[in-house]
């Protein structure tokens, strides 16, 4: 699912936690649940939502907050990229350095208003746009193949 708009408004804010407590409660009990949904989403199933769990739970552990800013960051970035959504309130690294909870949240909340059921994982969400008749753009690696 590609959006072709550029500097399209997120459906909410990054303060908007409060508009879905129970994405809130998942995010600070378990932020690498809440990452590896969102980042398995984004990377269109390159990388799995337990993978992505699994790398969130080392980086934040064993390196600390900051590593883990900067995972979420690029994730940030690509999601941005592939919706055309704005960079804001302010440039994408000090979101998740001063609101790296409230971001998680936010990018959550964007791709279940964009139509993805995140439980699910990528390839059950591609299935369900494809029998509603939604293209997604595959995920590439390097080149284009036939």
């Amino acid at each position: 699912m590609t959006n072709s708009k550029h500097g399209a408004e997120w459906s909410t804010g990054v303060c908007g936690c409060c508009s879905d407590v129970s994405i809130c409660c998942l995010t600070t009990f378990c932020p690498c649940i809440t990452f590896g949904r969102s980042a398995g989403i984004i990377s269109k199933g390159r990388v799995s939502c337990w993978e992505n769990c699994v790398l969130y739970v080392l980086v934040h552990h064993l390196l600390g907050l900051f590593p883990s800013v900067l995972c979420g960051c690029v994730y940030r970035r690509k999601m941005r990229e592939e919706f055309g959504l704005k960079q804001g309130p302010c440039h994408d690294f000090f979101v998740h350095c001063f609101c790296h909870y409230c971001a998680l949240c936010q990018e959550y909340r964007e791709l279940e208003n964009q139509g993805f059921d995140l439980k699910l994982g990528w390839d059950e969400n591609a299935e369900r746009m494809q029998n509603r008749g939604v293209t997604l753009a595959p995920a590439t690696e390097g080149e284009m193949k036939r």
